[in-house]
């Protein structure tokens, strides 16, 4: 093993582990309130896609930081790197407090929009109200872990991500079924979980705060650079969300059976995104700060390997996928007609992960090099391919078992093909590459 392949695995292991720790949340969340009857898990299910999808469309706090923190770190800048990782915690901080009390005003009508029944509304609103008291804690750990991405940790994350997936277990059986509070209880465990979490990422941001002397007060100029350069990957973000919401749509339209064969596929999509997105991760620190020390011959370097490590998880994965594709299927779908569906779409996903490696990747680079308006450009271009395709999937394709089929086709194909040509061709031009902090 080289030394470039130990630091890669040396981030982006700990990074997977981080990844993994995140969805246990709710994992646990259900399993704990799933005790309670189906009305309060139906009530969790639609809060928890609420919160779900006001995190997500946050992940630039994250991402943005890691690589201006990463850049400022190549350039020797560390105590740069420090005030602009607190800027950016600062920026999580407001914009949590700001989406809390839009989402708490707005709460019925979001709940309602996901078709939530009479009978559980009352049990997703409690969960939903109590948990947005964790939100602002959510976005600053997402914003804090992009600091000690960016200052080449990922242990720390990890350490606390693990941490607090077991207190958040404690919590919510204390309070769900020791205490009696149901549902609310469950969102007060996770809640306090989740600022814990904050508090304890922030404490060790301001060790290296104190160690160089940078500033803990916000700079409004900082906070809102911050703002502007995560504009960009926010788009990205809409556009990707975007995409997955137009399947998820399609699919409904392949009934009961293929519904339900999608839900599982998609659910193996994105674990195995995980370790796809650790390798991206790593690629954002590594090249983020190869370009802040104007290592040009680094960062292709970087490239080359990343590219080799990202095609050939997706090579295993893929083939592990497709032989493994009728256990698993008969492991998550015991009906046959569900399971014959769910066959042919783990097939065609296994297939495309090889590409969908590269693009990790790709987008991992530039996003460590700061080139958001490119990926916010490219991630409009890259839906206005896959709309068509998705389009003609539920205008041409009858419902059923070929439906679903070519449904992931388009969106594990082509939309990942379209996304692997405009990553390819903005790396092999090299605008993206400006050096320094």
């Amino acid at each position: 093993m080289t030394p470039r392949d130990a630091e890669i695995l040396r981030l982006a292991v700990p990074a997977l582990g981080a990844l993994v720790a995140e969805p246990l949340f709710l994992l646990a969340d259900s399993a704990i309130v799933g005790r309670l009857g189906t009305l309060p898990l139906a009530g969790l299910g639609i809060a928890g896609a609420v919160l779900t999808t006001a995190v997500s469309v946050f992940v630039f706090l994250a991402y943005g930081t890691t690589a201006s923190v990463a850049r400022h770190l190549g350039a020797g800048d560390v105590r740069g790197a420090l005030s602009r990782g607190v800027d950016g915690m600062w920026l999580a901080l407001g914009l949590g407090v700001v989406t809390a009390v839009l989402t708490r005003s707005l709460s019925g009508p979001l709940v309602d929009v996901l078709g939530v029944s009479a009978a559980a509304r009352p049990h997703a609103l409690a969960y939903l109200h109590w948990s947005l008291l964790g939100l602002p804690g959510m976005l600053v750990v997402l914003a804090a872990t992009g600091v000690l991405r960016g200052l080449q940790d990922t242990r720390t994350p990890l350490v606390v991500a693990g941490a607090g997936a077991a207190l958040n277990v404690v919590l919510n059986l204390l309070l769900v079924h020791g205490a009696g509070w149901g549902v609310a209880g469950s969102a007060v465990g996770t809640a306090t979980t989740q600022v814990l979490m904050a508090l304890a990422l922030a404490v060790v941001v301001a060790r290296g705060v104190r160690a160089t002397g940078a500033r803990v007060r916000p700079h409004p100029l900082g906070v809102l650079r911050n703002a502007l350069d995560g504009l960009p990957l926010l788009v990205r973000t809409v556009t990707l969300r975007a995409a997955a919401l137009l399947t998820t749509f399609v699919a409904a339209a392949q009934g009961d059976a293929g519904i339900a064969a999608h839900q599982v596929a998609n659910a193996v999509w994105t674990t195995t995104a995980l370790a796809l997105d650790a390798l991206a991760i790593a690629a954002q620190a590594l090249v983020g700060r190869a370009l802040g020390a104007a290592d040009v011959a680094g960062v292709r370097s970087t490239i080359r390997r990343m590219t080799q490590w990202g095609v050939g998880v997706g090579v295993l994965l893929g083939v592990v996928l497709v032989v493994t594709s009728p256990v698993v299927a008969g492991f998550f779908a015991p009906e046959p007609e569900v399971r014959r569906h769910l066959v042919a779409a783990l097939v065609v996903l296994g297939v495309c992960l090889p590409a969908a490696g590269w693009v990790f990747v790709l987008d991992g680079v530039l996003i460590g090099a700061g080139d958001g308006r490119y990926l916010a450009r490219a991630g409009v271009v890259t839906l206005a391919c896959y709309v068509p395709a998705a389009l003609a999937v539920l205008w041409l394709v009858p419902p059923g078992r070929a439906g679903l089929v070519w449904l992931w086709v388009a969106f594990a194909g082509v939309y990942t093909l379209a996304r692997l040509v405009t990553l390819v061709r903005r790396e092999r031009g090299g605008a993206w590459m400006v050096t320094g902090a």
